[in-house]
């Protein structure tokens, strides 16, 4: 079931409030080897801020230690070589003194600016050096969770196959490796169980439904069978197909969790004009309009789990319906750099508090096991999986008036 708001004529642009699936910035993260890089440095121009400071005030009482000079002046007999020092020329041996006291004392003070600009200076270039260290330090330190996220990476893709491997000596981070590497072969081997778990309930689960749907065939081809036998043979060949149709959902609904490693490109809207076509003739007969306008956008992925994700919805969109003058409309657009199939339908009004549970395998709305025509109650379970595959999502709102908004939203 799948529903927008839309009034007679044509349907408004519904809402929309997309989930950035990236970073926008991903250089402004503080990463752990940023975070490393800026403690390192951190500490290295602290510690160089307090030794600078120590030594500044070591020199300082050292030159600054005495404000008088060691000796006097008895002659005044000189020659000038700077004229930093403003000395009197003449007067008396006292005043001289003095002069020369000023005089050293100033240069005292030069000689402490000087040695604390120029330890400043250090001490910067220092500092850069420092963090162009600790950041090259911590990406060798770091290289290991590198190496694991990257072989976390692939093995998202459904590559089990992948193990880190990783070499060294055996510290904390060679023991996260090895016991990732271990959580990987386990699930290897359950992965491989489940497939071959599946090809094996494909063929034993296929094949008596087969035999049973064609020994039915034949019965209720033969002329002679009466109108009871015929009756019978009709019920059970219905219900068989049921059996079926459950079969064929649940292995779908098995493959469709693992995402999907063989991709190509796939047109949206083509998609859901091909699904659109498998149901015209059971909306037809429902006397439900479809409508709807579907701009290209491509996607990539598989071709047939995506019509199965736009066959889904729109048959429960015809299905739970309205009994007169219903719709159903289908749109895809690409929006934010995502691709969006919105199906949207009337129909009865959907509490907001039910929505969880119709995704959900074997579930409908007000009842919680299958027991109706209308379905085995997989196709939403199905969808969804089909877009985790795909690494998109699907989404179910309530319309107001009754229906449903179903909006799946795939990476482009």
């Amino acid at each position: 079931m799948a529903t927008t708001p839309l009034p007679p004529s044509a349907p408004p642009k519904p809402s929309w409030d997309p989930r950035p699936l990236s970073s926008p910035r991903p250089w402004l993260r503080p990463t752990i080897r940023i975070r490393l890089t800026l403690l390192y440095g951190g500490m290295f121009l602290i510690a160089g801020v307090v030794l600078l400071t120590i030594i500044y005030l070591l020199a300082a009482d050292v030159l600054q230690g005495s404000s008088k000079l060691p000796f006097q002046i008895i002659k005044m007999d000189y020659t000038l070589t700077d004229r930093t020092c403003d000395l009197p020329s003449q007067g008396s041996t006292t005043l001289f003194n003095e002069a020369v006291t000023r005089c050293m004392n100033h240069q005292r003070s030069l000689a402490l600016d000087a040695l604390l600009r120029r330890s400043l200076l250090a001490l910067l270039g220092l500092a850069v050096l420092a963090f162009a260290f600790g950041y090259a330090m911590a990406g060798r330190v770091l290289s290991p969770l590198g190496r694991i996220t990257r072989t976390a990476r692939q093995v998202a893709g459904s590559d089990l196959s992948r193990r880190i491997e990783l070499d060294g000596p055996d510290d904390e981070l060679k023991e996260l490796a090895d016991t990732f590497d271990e959580m990987l072969e386990r699930l290897d081997r359950a992965f491989t169980a489940q497939q071959r778990f599946v090809a094996n309930a494909s063929h034993e689960l296929r094949t008596p439904l087969a035999i049973n749907r064609t020994l039915l065939e034949v019965q209720l081809s033969d002329p002679q069978a009466s109108p009871e036998l015929a009756q019978l043979g009709k019920t059970l060949l219905a219900t068989n197909e049921r059996s079926e149709q459950l079969v064929e959902g649940l292995l779908l609904l098995a493959r469709s969790d693992n995402e999907i490693v063989d991709r190509k490109p796939v047109d949206l809207a083509e998609v859901a004009s091909q699904a659109l076509e498998q149901v015209r003739t059971e909306a037809q007969d429902k006397g439900v309009t479809v409508r709807g306008v579907r701009a290209p956008v491509v996607v990539q992925g598989n071709g047939v789990l995506l019509e199965r994700i736009a066959l889904n919805l729109i048959q429960n969109a015809v299905r739970y319906n309205i009994s007169e003058d219903g719709w159903v409309d289908v749109t895809t657009e690409a929006r934010e750099g995502q691709a969006v199939l919105v199906v949207s339908n009337t129909g009865p009004v959907v509490p907001a508090y039910e929505l969880d549970n119709i995704f959900e395998p074997f579930r409908r709305l007000r009842t919680e096991r299958t027991g109706s025509d209308k379905g085995v109650g997989l196709g939403l379970s199905i969808a969804r999986s089909v877009a985790r595959a795909h690494g998109g999502r699907i989404t179910a709102e309530p319309r107001e008036g009754g229906g449903l908004v179903m909006r799946v939203v795939l990476p482009l």
